[in-house]
């Protein structure tokens, strides 16, 4: 029978499309991952990767083991938990991402807190500047922000965000004045930023008494970080949307003005783990600390982009 080690080995090799990439990971050497992966391909009795100079791609038989590989290992760690006592001190390695901003200023500071109080997890951390399908690449749990999720994975809003506009003060003097509409939107220059879940150069937006609004924006900046955006816009080139926790002490010092005050845009930041670890204790627990986290330093900064629900 193969090995549960091997076959863990093996199913990062595959995520990872890489030997040297998978020893990285585990943290051991390449030669032993090449074994264990020989070793596996021995036990089952076919070959499950193809290798090339470049990269490594799985063969049709090594996507059937990968996926009842993710499984089986799932399952034992559920086993593991189930009969120690993991329900109050979970243990294992929990694979978490996150986008750059969000996931450099709010989910690391709260990570590092998680682990101070379950000593007995470890953590995996990674910021990525795209759409993650954490079912597909690995990962236990997706901290983001946006509320569009796909339908085959579980969801759990954590806490409720707005994103906000703004501008400093040199672009709007520069430009004739802020945007009285977000029809207005579209005359102005703007800081477009392809981040994760949002559409390019679309800003829907929703406004007092349930308006809504959809501005098609563009600008000569644009750029896949938040952080690049609002730096922009505090070198006055331009509107930025962003949440209120990435603009609050900006706003507050008088360095941007917040614009059409009562129009926003909904993005809630959720928890999105795999349907299969539904009953995970490590996840449960996990998620359960970020919400409590995030409930009091995130709304500690509520203003006119939080509202406390």
């Amino acid at each position: 029978m193969p090995s549960h080690d091997d076959l863990r080995v093996f199913t990062v090799v595959a995520r990872r499309a890489g030997f040297s990439a998978a020893a990285e990971e585990l943290g051991v050497s390449p030669a032993y991952v090449t074994k264990r992966i020989r070793m596996l391909e021995q036990a089952l009795g076919t070959p499950l990767l193809l290798r090339t100079t470049r990269r490594v791609s799985v063969t049709e038989a090594g996507e059937r083991v990968y996926r009842h590989a993710l499984q089986l290992l799932d399952e034992l760690d559920l086993l593991v938990q189930a009969v120690g006592q993991t329900r109050e001190q979970p243990r294992g390695l929990l694979r978490v991402c996150s986008s750059f901003g969000f996931g450099r200023r709010i989910v690391a500071p709260a990570i590092s807190a998680l682990v101070a109080q379950h000593p007995g997890l470890s953590v995996r951390f990674e910021v990525l500047d795209r759409l993650v399908d954490p079912a597909a690449e690995g990962y236990d749990l997706d901290v983001r922000v946006g509320d569009e999720i796909a339908p085959n994975l579980i969801a759990r809003r954590l806490v409720d965000n707005h994103r906000v506009l703004c501008a400093a003060p040199a672009y709007l003097a520069r430009a004739g004045g802020a945007p009285r509409t977000p029809a207005e939107l579209s005359q102005h220059a703007c800081l477009v930023i392809k981040e994760r879940d949002h559409p390019f150069g679309v800003w829907r937006l929703q406004g007092p008494g349930g308006a809504t609004a959809t501005a098609k924006v563009t600008g000569p900046l644009s750029t896949n970080h938040g952080e690049v955006g609002v730096q922009w816009a505090l070198d006055g080139r331009g509107i930025v949307l962003r949440s209120w926790w990435d603009v609050a002490d900006a706003v507050d010092a008088g360095a941007l003005q917040l614009l059409l005050p009562g129009w926003h845009q909904a993005a809630s930041v959720w928890a999105v783990t795999p349907q299969r670890l539904a009953h995970s204790a490590k996840v449960r627990v996990a998620v359960a600390f970020l919400q409590d986290w995030l409930q009091r330093t995130v709304r500690a900064k509520a203003g006119p982009g939080l509202h406390k629900t």
